[in-house]
């Protein structure tokens, strides 16, 4: 005896070779990516990030302050190629010396700039620079190595990416802090900077 087809069955194509089968649009979702869950909380994201961000931030302010001291330092030397009585050999020697300082100083003070504003360009040259600032032992070393940390680690990667960019603008109430690690550096640089000036003065 057959039994009678059931009207309120719904009966499936078949499939047809070669065509893949579509997904159910009802199935539950078994895989939620970091990103979903990011753009859902925004504000845990930058907050999450936000140390990270204002150390980045603040190394722009040790660039900028490299650029101060090595602009007005090149610009001085350059000019003293016009103002002294000295061989053309010394003469030379003496403005390539300035032009350098000024053309590392002027440098420093764009990737300052950069490092300010997240820009991604910058975490590559502040990286070359700062692999170069290893050989400075021990304080440079030190501050090299730090910053190398910063833009190198996960966390550096994401803040200059664009994505967090958006998150930024869409947080502009979320303030960051200078890190006090950085003020510590910023101390080691014009500490630097001071016994610098101070042996020029004593030697000359």
């Amino acid at each position: 005896m057959s039994s009678s087809p059931d009207p309120f069955e719904v009966h499936s194509p078949a499939p047809v070779a070669g065509q893949p089968v579509a997904d159910n649009p009802y199935a539950p979702t078994t895989h939620v990516s970091d990103e979903m869950l990011a753009t859902d909380d925004v504000e845990g994201f930058r907050k999450k990030h936000l140390n990270h961000e204002a150390s980045v931030r603040s190394v722009g302010l040790l660039y900028m302050l490299g650029a101060c001291v090595m602009v007005p330092i090149g610009a001085i030397v350059m000019l003293g190629v016009f103002v002294g009585d000295q061989p053309p050999q010394d003469s030379a020697v003496q403005g390539g010396i300035g032009a350098i300082y000024l053309g590392f100083g002027v440098l420093n003070g764009f990737i300052g700039w950069g490092l300010r504003k997240l820009r991604p360009w910058t975490r590559i040259a502040a990286i070359i620079f700062s692999a170069i600032g290893l050989i400075g032992f021990p304080i440079g070393t030190l501050i090299s190595a730090y910053i190398l940390y910063l833009l190198l680690s996960e966390k550096g990667k994401v803040v200059f990416s664009p994505y967090y960019q958006d998150v930024i603008q869409q947080t502009p109430h979320i303030k960051y802090k200078t890190s006090i690690v950085v003020w510590v550096l910023l101390g080691l640089v014009l500490l630097l900077i001071i016994l610098g000036v101070g042996f020029a003065v004593v030697g000359g």
